[in-house]
């Protein structure tokens, strides 16, 4: 498969519309071509980046208007002549030819340069159901944080016993919020936190503190903590800080493949033996799996490290399962 093709074809596979007989053959291009990886990841990233705005509807009345305006407008334009209509009918069987190519390499250019130039920023994730149950519990939210207002995270605090966490972040003069781990703002500016933070202290308290709440299954929704794990994981610069954003994505490998995917990227290309042996560990419930099981034979036949090649060729030895 050539990289045009595979380019085309990691679209398709993002938003779900690749078929299955394609998918195996799209992994082994990716597991060795770093240009068609970073293309996906990039795209992966616009579609984070989506994902976090709401959708905002537009009013029934303006809907209204508009659509009657458009129905003036056309009454207004003359008829088609003879020859337009038999012009206008080739090109429109020509385009629908050309559709599906056409909309791939447009998403691909809009995914790269959104991915490039945008950066990793994540907005307040939605969570009336968990801002409910805090005011039950007799704890008020704090007012969403726009992310624009933040300058820097400086400091984050958890405090023993009572579940309370305190960011402290810069505007114009330093500010600070306190609250628990089921506040939108807290958790909007640990994920702030978690990217753009100059601090690897604070960066590591902020990844610690999502892991630590994806562990216990609490508030870590695909779109929003999972997805700044992985992110931290895929491109963080600190390891301790990486090790801790793939512990919190652990419970998810076997339901998210978007977390086995970025599970697998870590074990081929993160520079720590460390974590690419805890990469393996992790992986050990979908070690049946048939794209688990080609980068497991990948890592056994062609790494450095010998542990671990061993590591890998003792996980290839056991009896495989299908999954």
């Amino acid at each position: 498969m050539n990289c045009e093709i595979t380019h085309e074809k990691i679209v398709l596979a993002a938003y779900g519309e690749l078929p299955d007989e394609h998918t195996h053959e799209l992994e082994r291009h990716l597991a060795g071509c770093a240009e068609c990886r970073e293309e996906r990841e990039q795209l992966l990233a616009l579609r984070t980046l989506a994902a976090v705005h709401p959708v905002v509807e537009p009013p029934a009345n303006l809907v209204a208007r508009s659509r009657l305006r458009l129905e003036e407008a056309l009454d207004t334009l003359p008829p088609l002549r003879w020859y337009e209509r038999l012009s206008q009918r080739l090109l429109n069987n020509f385009a629908g030819l050309q559709t599906a190519p056409v909309a791939a390499c447009l998403l691909l250019v809009v995914g790269a340069g959104a991915g490039s130039l945008g950066g990793y920023e994540f907005a307040q994730g939605r969570a009336a159901h968990a801002a409910a149950r805090v005011q039950m519990a007799g704890v008020q939210p704090q007012p969403a944080v726009a992310q624009a207002d933040v300058a820097s995270i400086s400091s984050i605090v958890r405090e023993p016993h009572s579940g309370m966490i305190e960011v402290s972040y810069n505007q114009v003069v330093p500010q600070h919020i306190q609250g628990s781990m089921d506040d939108p703002a807290i958790r909007q500016l640990l994920m702030l936190a978690s990217q753009n933070s100059a601090s690897a202290g604070v960066r590591d308290d902020s990844v610690g503190l999502l892991a630590a709440a994806c562990r216990a299954g609490h508030s870590c929704q695909a779109a929003g903590i999972r997805d700044a794990l992985m992110v931290t994981l895929r491109y963080d610069r600190n390891e301790g800080v990486r090790e801790k954003a793939l512990e919190g994505l652990q419970p998810y490998v076997a339901e998210d493949m978007r977390v086995r995917d970025a599970v697998l990227e870590a074990l081929l290309n993160d520079g720590d033996p460390r974590i690419r042996t805890n990469a393996i560990n992790i992986l050990e419930p979908v070690e049946a799996d048939t794209s688990v099981r080609q980068v497991l034979h990948t890592v056994a036949n062609s790494d450095r490290n010998p542990q671990i090649r061993n590591v890998s060729r003792l996980v290839l030895s056991r009896e495989p399962e299908i999954q």
